[in-house]
């Protein structure tokens, strides 16, 4: 690249899409970099690049080119209406996980209007907290408490600085740590109108995993056991004891899951059991109810 201060934007957007080859990729870290929107960049394409930008945006050029994800590289990424920050303590956000959060608040508008009290949710392992946070924000005002579990502390720091930074600090979001179910009160038992979670679903021996999710997101977030379903035999088996009765669980599923997750669902005493695709019409997300 050239020398900062002599070179407007438009150039330098120019020069980084031949870098990276990829023009998308290109907008975006320089947009990050200007601290612009798209249409005040396109506003200001010719205007000269400050030193602290052009240095910003080297680095972060740096670290694409290295493989590292245009995620983590720019700290932040869009889940449905939210810009949430995002780092190597978390997964990276996905279009999947966005229907899996547009199925559950389907199921559960229903709910909200017919019981005279808060609806009460579980986000289990909540990584950067965008399912539970997106729910918090998208149903009606007040009518949801929320609780954000994580076995890992440090996802819990993402998770709590989303919260901050989305002005949801009012009581009706919680953030506790644990493993599963462990992190709630007891008290809190058969309590919950909706259970949900995108637990790990990838066996611990998967080889057509991407290099790209196994060099830089967390193993404790992608792995789960041998064949990839420990942590949906755990929270399978609590969840009735946690939801009340005709509560509903929505779980996230490997693609080739589907079969043995409504078996198991079927044996925990869950009915109106559901498998749907996502965009790929791929299983993808399981629906169930308390009896």
């Amino acid at each position: 690249m050239n020398s900062d201060e002599t070179i407007t934007w438009g150039e330098l957007f120019k020069n980084t899409s031949v870098d990276l080859g990829n023009e998308q990729e290109a907008r975006w870290l320089c947009e990050h970099a200007s601290g612009l929107d798209a249409s005040e960049f396109n506003s200001g394409l010719s205007e000269l690049v400050s030193d602290r930008c052009g240095v910003a945006l080297r680095e972060m050029v740096r670290r694409r080119l290295s493989g590292e994800p245009l995620q983590y590289v720019m700290q932040c990424w869009s889940f449905r209406h939210l810009d949430v920050f995002v780092d190597p303590r978390v997964l990276i956000p996905r279009p999947e996980t966005e229907l899996v959060v547009q199925i559950a608040l389907d199921s559960v508008r229903n709910t909200a209007q017919k019981i005279d009290r808060k609806m009460r949710i579980v986000d289990l392992g909540t990584g950067s907290g965008v399912i539970g946070l997106a729910l918090a924000s998208e149903l009606p005002l007040a009518s949801a408490e929320v609780w954000l579990t994580d076995i890992s502390n440090d996802a819990l720091d993402v998770a709590r600085a989303n919260l901050a930074g989305l002005g949801l600090v009012d009581g009706d979001v919680r953030l506790v740590q644990g493993d599963w179910f462990s992190a709630l009160p007891n008290q809190l038992k058969n309590s919950f109108d909706l259970v949900i979670s995108n637990p790990p679903y990838i066996a611990v021996y998967d080889a057509s995993v991407e290099s790209v999710v196994r060099d830089y997101e967390p193993h404790l977030a992608l792995y789960a056991g041998n064949d990839g379903m420990d942590a949906h035999r755990q929270i399978i088996s609590q969840a009735g004891e946690w939801l009340v009765a005709r509560g509903l669980l929505v779980l996230e599923i490997g693609h080739e899951q589907g079969l043995e997750i409504r078996n198991l669902l079927e044996e925990n005493g869950f009915n109106s059991i559901e498998i749907r695709q996502d965009y790929s019409q791929r299983d993808r997300i399981a629906l169930a109810r308390k009896t």
